[in-house]
């Protein structure tokens, strides 16, 4: 057997990690354009991490130039499995210490969408647009991410096609909805052996029968949010939405609360919220059903509408009362996790290029997405490692009263989102933020660099 050329080394901590997918990329080409790519990702963004930028070349004469070429090549062309790629990925997480998921974390499932002109790139219509909070032309992802109050970090993501773009329309067999693409996210991270308490996501899911209904069908707990005015049959002197169903609660005052049970909400950096939360009945739903529906509120008198959340769950509550109330504390915890979501789709857009990519073929589209991914789960590893000070994930009883992130106003996509928490604090105040350590580790990729940039750079 024949020994396998060496590829040129990757600059700084980059060559370890890319060291790890080497089994998985035949030719010495595929390995050299996977450091290429996911070095160029990792690059200050002074600019958008399309090919020309990932390669630091002119945007618009630079387009044939060599090294842009072999980027494009190895996106689009080269025979290398996106899949495999990205599974390796999940694994490394999984076996890192620092990283690996266990029973007390979320599998966060949402969508996220970005604008994109014309309808020659797969996948691009006129759709809902969560990035601009209106129907514009676009491409959008369904994904998953898994998260704990220490660390998150994506799982799998799919591009979703409308049925405009399929001959068949809704009926085309080859069409499938968001929430049809998740429940296999969700199958998908269970036989990669992911573990965790719940699934979370918002109310576009929690809404939706069909996806609870394959939640509840495969065994999966879930915390999924619902629509305050979100109507269901009733008894017409009984409540029909969860807002009518949280007015019948008793609320009297903090010394006459009824059914309401104070909870302590803990932020990462060191904020403290008095939260109410309580078992409400609506519907079919109700403390001692398949399914509960749990309000949790700031202010149960006026139940505002930016910090207060009706939850969808399938968790059992517990018979004593003090359990109960631990319960309580326990599925907002879970549900408030559910905002590390936001916070990696600023990270991801904002700093390494998601929606950059100037290619039209679904295997090209989806391969971009990977190599994003592997430069995120870069940066999480190469952090942790130099800082391995860092809290241990809290059990499921102790991180009852934890949670961080930000309180969602009630719509469906983050327009109206309070700042995320973990965004706040400045570098050094021991937050695991993978922007801030890219940035860091750049330097040393700049200045340690093995080749010149291109004779037609920028």
């Amino acid at each position: 057997m024949t020994t396998r050329r060496p590829c040129p080394p990757a600059p700084g901590p980059l060559e370890a990690y890319a060291t790890q997918f080497d089994p998985l990329l035949a030719s010495v080409a595929q390995r050299r354009g996977f450091r290429d790519y996911v070095q160029g990702l990792l690059l200050p963004r002074d600019r958008n991490k399309t090919l020309t930028g990932l390669a630091d070349a002119e945007p618009i004469t630079g387009a044939q130039h060599r090294e842009v070429q072999r980027l494009q090549w190895f996106l689009s062309e080269s025979a290398w499995d996106h899949e495999v790629v990205n599974n390796r990925r999940v694994q490394l997480l999984c076996e890192d210490p620092a990283t690996a998921p266990h029973e007390a974390g979320v599998l966060v499932i949402d969508d996220t969408g970005d604008r994109k002109d014309g309808t020659a790139t797969a996948h691009v219509a006129r759709q809902y647009l969560g990035s601009v909070g209106k129907i514009d032309n676009g491409i959008v992802a369904v994904t998953s991410l898994w998260a704990d109050e220490r660390v998150y970090w994506p799982v799998h993501a799919v591009p979703y096609t409308p049925a405009s773009r399929l001959p068949g329309g809704d009926r085309d067999p080859g069409f499938k909805t968001k929430p049809q693409l998740a429940v296999e996210l969700v199958q998908a991270a269970r036989e990669a052996g992911i573990e965790f308490q719940a699934v979370v996501a918002d109310c576009f899911y929690g809404d939706n029968p069909g996806f609870t209904d394959a939640l509840v069908a495969a065994g999966v707990p879930f915390v999924l949010a619902l629509k305050p005015r979100k109507g269901t049959w009733a008894p017409a002197d009984a409540a029909h939405t969860p807002t009518e169903a949280a007015a019948e609660l008793g609320w009297r005052g903090p010394s006459r609360p009824g059914q309401w049970r104070r909870i302590q909400r803990r932020f990462r950096n060191g904020h403290s919220e008095t939260w109410w939360a309580a078992d409400a009945q609506l519907g079919g739903w109700g403390p001692e059903r398949r399914l509960r529906l749990v309000v949790a509120t700031t202010d149960p008198a006026r139940l505002p509408g930016h910090s207060s959340w009706y939850l969808l769950t399938n968790l059992p509550r517990p018979a004593s009362r003090r359990a109960q109330q631990a319960n309580l504390a326990e599925v907002v915890r879970l549900y408030g996790l559910r905002n590390w979501v936001e916070q990696g789709y600023k990270q991801v857009k904002g700093e390494l290029g998601w929606a950059d990519f100037q290619v039209r073929s679904d295997r090209a589209i989806r391969r971009h997405w990977t190599l994003v991914c592997c430069a995120f789960s870069f940066c999480w590893q190469t952090f942790l490692a130099h800082h391995p000070a860092q809290p241990e994930p809290l059990d499921p009883q102790a991180a009852s009263t934890a949670t961080q992130g930000a309180q969602p106003t009630g719509h469906r996509r983050g327009t109206g989102r309070a700042p995320v928490v973990a965004a706040g604090p400045t570098s050094g105040a021991g937050l695991a933020d993978p922007m801030d350590r890219a940035t860091a580790l750049l330097a040393v990729v700049v200045a340690s660099a093995p080749t010149a940039a291109a004779p037609s750079a920028a």
